[in-house]
């Protein structure tokens, strides 16, 4: 998910980085060497040279050489899933390195990086855990880190939880409560019954599925009660400045959580697992809360480009918002998602492999296994990591190739996992009787074929297993990444061994031109695999090898930390820097004063999204009833009482059927203007039209395109109006809707309206062609006359509000009222409005004055002459109002987030009357 700007874009992203750095902006917001630079690219380039740079200057003794070989973290799994056991006290490994920069690192877990076991009242004793995200982050030294998470131990009394916090402050972690009821119903149930299965594709037994969905409400509202626990303790500990990173899918609703307690809070989360397909993720109950919950947080971050896509994908399909190549857009609100593959600390290994005790357990296992090719399975007994589909694509292997059967050898690590679980129960007897079944048929009184052990390893008894394997076999059905496959490469500079890797495992995505990539499904292809890696010549395994190994020790676990926060930190200046360009809320009781203080006062409300009632944001669209806008049930009363007074006059201005209108305003005395302005109704409930007649011999070809994409495209629509045509896909597949009006526009440009006087309006998923100069702009002009004409208007306009949902096109209306010149500063409220010297709350600005249109001169009463007519508009600067609704890339002056608080700023202008 690359970010490609243009060079306008470019340009202006220099303009708004030198303001951003001449309003002060603190160093510790962004690094000083980044905020100067042009392009984002430009400055994660700086960042990048910098954090090498760093390094380079760094000794030995500052990264911990001595130490290196007793760190036993392992780097294949998550959390608190082990590989390997660890034989060293953790206080070394956990004391964090001194930072290069003051800024702060929160990571927040489900898991410390230690668990803690209780030796009395205040006693405890901390081992080290083992897993990727401890490894990668331990060794991080740009940054003071703080990890925040549960230590696996349910503390009740008040003694036990102070001593334990005092214990872990010394190793910078800081602990979250949790009850043991809550773990149960949060993290063995929701987390480990329903997403964690739903994210890699597993489907539960009919049985199972119904338990789940009795209790699936009780499980959810403790997982949301678990995040907003650990948000409690983000916060205590949190100071302004601070990044927060969330890990893993335990954490979906902590982004919301923390925004909700300070929106200022620099957060980001990453997911350590797959991120399903959209078609799977609609089938979880709390998609869309899951979602927006996430959506909150500024950076987004997955193993691989296909999760990324995936998320988005999600976003678009199941809440309807916008998928661009940076992310995911919600009116004007970016959220970045991208691909951050993690890595491993490949110095580790490759420094372990050349301790005396290590090269003395490889001379042992090589003459233990002299004579035969080793072939080796490093995983957790788990259902994703395709176990039993592994040791039958060996069986076959053996099956088609005898001349192998004394000649090689499988050895297969399952390290038991979730052993009170009965389907983990189930999947290892089904492993055993496999296992027993092949060595049965193959074996011999001195050797079998497959040695399997249902135990970890020690850290230097994996290196030497890795070093003297031939081939690494990984069949993972479904994996977020399997770091097994970099341990391997990193430990394999002198066997240069092959790696056989499924292409389900997120390490396919970097490994794959190195490894062999298969199917696990597939027993044949696996089989066949297995044949082609034992016989590859030396000079294919060398090359092989190379590949993979450039790429373990270029891209380790620390690069990817730091490049996340980097990324993060620039994704905040970004976020900075549109927020400039985002019109701010309207102060509501401004704008009810002034229109108090004012004498004719003039009000053009659209009303699709502006006026309409809400949709229930919980469901899907309901097309039904989004197909026929209703006006909100509030606001009927509140126009009424405006549309009595005789200084205000008001006027609805869209782009709909006037049947549309008159179907939701018709009992009132109101300005109806349909069709953007083209045809105006009268408070005497008399259409006329505003526009004199234009030709519309085009209309035919274009309706035919219109119904024939209309048929080919799933629950799309589209509109014949007097003036216009509107194709409108909403409620199709996204995705596939694009595509359509892609061709749809393609055919319009260059057939049926490729000389004709026209223009092609494209929305955001909706396609219109009308004539040439019908914009809600140039309706407003004639609208203006007919209202001086039917009121016989001698005091000029001096109050405007314009409030609506208008595509681009049509915001030249808000333009229109503006005082010369057009262009709006708009840094602060306080910021003076077009050069003027007062601001908006002042007193006097610029006013904008508009004589008759000439084709309403005649109507001029009295008969005065056309250079004698009083204006319409006398308009103060501070007594205009324009403001974009739910839209927040606008030229209006202003924003209103909903329909709701435009019902809400009528109710109050109704009541001071």
């Amino acid at each position: 998910m690359k970010n490609i700007r243009s060079c306008e874009e470019i340009g202006i992203l220099q303009h708004d980085l030198d303001e951003l750095q001449k309003s002060d902006m603190h160093a510790d917001d962004y690094k000083n060497t980044s905020a100067i630079l042009r392009t984002r690219l430009e400055r994660l380039l700086k960042e990048r040279e910098l954090r090498k740079s760093s390094r380079s200057t760094q000794t030995d003794d500052f990264h911990g050489n001595d130490n290196s070989s007793n760190n036993n973290n392992n780097n294949n799994t998550i959390g608190n899933r082990k590989i390997f056991s660890t034989g060293t006290h953790p206080d070394e490994e956990l004391r964090i390195r001194p930072p290069t920069n003051s800024q702060r690192l929160l990571v927040v877990a489900n898991r410390l990086p230690v668990s803690a076991t209780r030796k009395g009242d205040a006693s405890w004793q901390l081992e080290m855990s083992v897993g990727g995200l401890v490894s990668a982050l331990l060794g991080i030294t740009e940054f003071e880190t703080r990890w925040i998470g549960w230590a696996g131990v349910n503390v009740t009394d008040e003694i036990g939880k102070k001593s334990l916090t005092k214990a872990l402050a010394d190793k910078r972690c800081v602990p979250v409560f949790l009850d043991e009821d809550l773990v149960n119903l949060y993290y063995n149930g929701y987390c480990n019954n329903i997403l964690w299965p739903l994210f890699h594709y597993l489907g539960l037994p009919q049985e199972d599925r119904l338990a789940t969905t009795r209790s699936f409400q009780s499980q959810f509202d403790a997982y949301k009660k678990a995040n907003q626990l650990f948000a409690d303790v983000v916060s205590e500990h949190y100071i302004e400045g601070d990044v927060i990173w969330c890990h893993d899918y335990h954490l979906m609703f902590l982004p919301k959580y923390l925004k909700e307690r300070n929106n200022k809070m620099k957060v980001g989360w990453f997911l350590h697992t797959p991120f399903p397909s959209s078609e799977i993720q609609r089938t979880l109950p709390s998609r869309s809360e899951l979602l927006r919950a996430v959506l909150v947080a500024d950076l987004v971050g997955f193993h691989t480009y296909d999760y990324a896509r995936h998320f988005v994908s999600a976003c678009t399909r199941i809440l309807g918002l916008e998928g661009t190549p940076d992310g995911v857009e919600d009116q004007g609100k970016l959220t970045r998602v991208a691909a951050f593959p993690i890595g491993i600390d490949p110095g580790r290994f490759i420094r372990a492999i050349q301790l005396p005790q290590i090269k003395e357990h490889i001379k042992e296992l090589e003459e233990r296994f002299a004579g035969r090719k080793v072939m080796l399975g490093v995983d957790r007994l788990d259902m994703i990591k395709g176990i039993p589909q592994k040791i039958l694509a060996f069986e076959k292997f053996l099956e088609e190739n005898p001349d192998w059967h004394d000649k090689v050898v499988l050895l297969q690590i399952a390290v038991p996992t979730r052993t009170d679980v009965p389907e983990y129960q189930k999947l290892t007897c089904q492993v055993h009787e496999i296992v027993g079944r092949i060595n049965g048929r193959f074996g011999s009184l001195t050797t079998v074929p497959i040695h399997h052990l249902d135990r970890s390893l020690d850290f230097h008894g994996l290196c030497a297993l890795y070093a003297i394997t031939d081939v690494a076999l990984i069949t993972s059905l479904r994996d977020g990444m399997n770091l097994v496959s970099y341990e391997f490469v990193a430990c394999q500079a002198s066997k240069k061994g092959v790696l056989i890797l499924s292409e389900f495992a997120g390490a396919a995505q970097s490994l794959g031109a190195g490894a062999i990539l298969v199917n696990p499904w597939n027993i044949t292809e696996v089989a066949s695999s297995i044949g082609y890696a034992l016989n590859m010549p030396a000079e294919e395994r060398e090359k092989r090898h190379h590949h993979n190994f450039v790429h373990v020790t270029s891209h380790t676990s620390q690069e990817w930390a730091e490049t996340f926060v980097s990324e993060l930190n620039d994704t905040i200046v970004e976020a900075q820097l549109r927020i400039r360009q985002i019109p701010p809320l309207l102060e509501t009781n401004e704008a009810v004063d002034r229109y108090l203080d004012s004498n004719n006062r003039l009000l053009i409300l659209g009303f699709n999204s502006t006026l309409t009632e809400p949709m229930d944001t919980g469901r899907q669209f309901d097309q039904f009833k989004e197909m026929e806008p209703r006006l909100h049930p509030e606001a009927k009363e509140a126009l009424k009482r405006l549309c009595d007074d005789p200084k205000t006059t008001v006027v609805i201005l869209s782009g709909s059927h006037h049947s549309v209108l008159d179907k939701n305003f018709g009992e009132l005395n109101i300005w109806l203007a349909a069709e953007h302005g083209v045809f105006l109704r009268t408070p005497n409930k008399k259409w006329t039209r505003n526009m004199p007649q234009v030709h519309m011999d085009w209309v035919d070809s274009v309706k035919h395109v219109f119904e024939y994409f209309t048929e080919r495209t799933p629950r799309s629509q589209f509109e014949l109006r007097e003036t216009s045509l509107v194709w409108n896909y909403t409620y199709a597949d996204i995705e596939f809707g694009r595509l359509q009006a892609k061709d749809m526009l393609q055919h319009l440009c260059t057939g049926p309206i490729s000389n004709a006087s026209v223009e092609v309006v494209q929305g955001g998923r909706s396609v219109e062609v009308r004539t040439t100069g019908v914009t809600k702009g140039a309706g407003i002009k004639r609208i203006l006359g007919q209202v001086i004409h039917y009121k016989d208007t001698r005091e000029p306009i001096d109050y405007v509000l314009c409030v609506g949902h208008f595509l681009p096109k049509d915001e030249d209306l808000y333009t229109f009222f503006e005082p010369e010149p057009h262009t709006l500063v708009r840094s602060s409220l306080s910021t003076p409005v077009n050069g003027s010297s007062s601001d908006r709350n002042g007193s006097t600005g610029h006013k904008k004055s508009h004589p008759f249109p000439p084709s309403n001169s005649k109507h001029i009463s009295n008969g005065e002459k056309k250079d004698a007519t009083p204006s319409i508009l006398d308009l103060n600067s501070n007594n205009y109002f324009s403001c974009s609704v739910k839209r927040k890339r606008s030229s209006a002056r202003y924003l209103l987030n909903s329909s709701a608080d435009v019902v809400s700023l009528l109710k109050q202008m109704a009541d001071v009357l």
